[in-house]
């Protein structure tokens, strides 16, 4: 398992590397994105604007391989509820566990404060940790919501996202598995054009889909729509995929990965309409589009194959570490004056690398090995 860590979603199968690949392309867009949140004074000013559609990204990959990993086995019998959730929770609650403790000791080391500067009490970030070892939102407003803004995680915001992870698992063991192909089409069809309706008629708020981190106001409702497209979507794919034949495909994905997670928000904000839409169609076509063309490219060179497994191996721990230490770069960012981005651009860049050799060593001296011991001891008959 050390040399194929990120086939871990696949388990035992053989798997697409380019897939790995693309995942570890965007969960890199995703530090920049919220880099550039730190100069943002509103959604509409965010110039790295789209990284949060990378969560929708995430969600199809993550249909698509499990999909592919487990179906054939349900049909087989050759798993069950219970050895499906080992699975699962072998492959993603170490790293939750470790980024709800880097997210309580940097926030102790930030000062204990509120976004506003008002105190925390020890007990509350204990409180705010407990819940987020076993990934129990915060309420808003609640005695362990520690910082004050309304985070179902505020010791580590991105949890959001594996709080519905473990939800699309689930609704995927209970029973999107056993939906006919046909059906399961149909419910697409209509989650996708919920999702839309909700894009479009300005659900955020703001006219875009970056919802779901927190229980207030449309937040879950977008959220459960991100989800039960984007999973059963990437189910679907796994399903009715056959290979087409595409050169350079992981180069070109890329790129169109962090073009499509770059673009600036669509209009000035007085027709939200039109960045709903941008969000609308990068979501139910042009992602899909991508995670196909993804799965039907090969790495043709040694190179191109080191750099998809590489970014496949850190792309999980990269998503899950990298927010801790960007509370500490806005507390510095924001902690008089604000700095502008042309003098704070060599923090921003050491802060990029340094969580990029964070999650490889985290990768190496955790999250694996603690796999490997949790599989042993759940998963292997002795």
């Amino acid at each position: 398992m050390g040399n194929h860590s990120s086939a871990a979603f696949a388990d035992s199968k053989p798997h697409y590397e380019l897939l790995d690949g693309l995942r570890g392309v965007a969960a890199l867009v995703v530090i920049w994105y919220h880099v550039f949140e730190g100069f943002a004074t509103s959604p509409v000013d965010q110039r790295f604007n789209h990284g949060y559609l990378a969560v929708d990204f995430f969600f199809i990959l993550s249909g698509f391989v499990v999909g592919y990993a487990y179906d054939d086995r349900w049909k087989r019998r050759a798993l069950t509820l219970t050895g499906f959730i080992k699975r699962r929770l072998i492959r993603l609650h170490p790293m939750v566990v470790l980024g709800a403790v880097l997210g309580a000791v940097t926030f102790c080391l930030q000062g204990s404060v509120q976004w506003d500067g008002t105190p925390v009490s020890f007990s509350s970030v204990l409180l705010a940790l407990v819940l987020g070892l076993f990934l129990i939102p915060a309420l808003p407003g609640s005695v362990p919501e520690v910082r004050g803004n309304g985070e179902m995680y505020p010791l580590n915001g991105p949890t959001w996202s594996l709080f519905f992870e473990y939800i699309g698992n689930l609704c995927y063991a209970l029973f999107l598995r056993r939906l006919p192909t046909r059906w399961l089409a149909g419910f697409v069809t209509l989650t996708g054009a919920g999702l839309a309706a909700f894009a479009l008629g300005n659900g955020s708020g703001y006219g875009h889909l970056g919802v779901g981190w927190s229980l207030a106001d449309h937040n879950l409702v977008g959220g459960f729509l991100r989800l039960l497209f984007a999973f059963p979507m990437g189910l679907l794919l796994s399903r009715v995929f056959r290979p087409v034949a595409v050169r350079g495909a992981f180069w070109t994905c890329s790129l169109a990965i962090v073009g499509l997670l770059s673009v600036p928000y669509v209009g000035d904000g007085t027709a939200p309409w039109m960045n709903g839409l941008y969000d609308s169609v990068c979501v139910l076509v042009l992602f899909p589009l991508l995670v196909w063309l993804g799965a039907s490219g090969r790495a043709t060179d040694r190179k191109t194959s080191g750099i998809c497994k590489f970014l496949g191996d850190i792309s999980y721990p990269v998503y899950v570490v990298h927010y801790p230490f960007m509370y500490l770069f806005y507390a510095w960012l924001w902690r008089g004056d604000a700095i502008p981005f042309t003098e704070a651009w060599p923090v921003a860049a050491g802060l990029f690398v340094g969580v990029v050799l964070l999650a490889w060593m985290v990768l190496k001296v955790y999250d694996e090995p603690v796999r490997r011991w949790l599989t042993r001891r759940l998963l292997q008959r002795r």
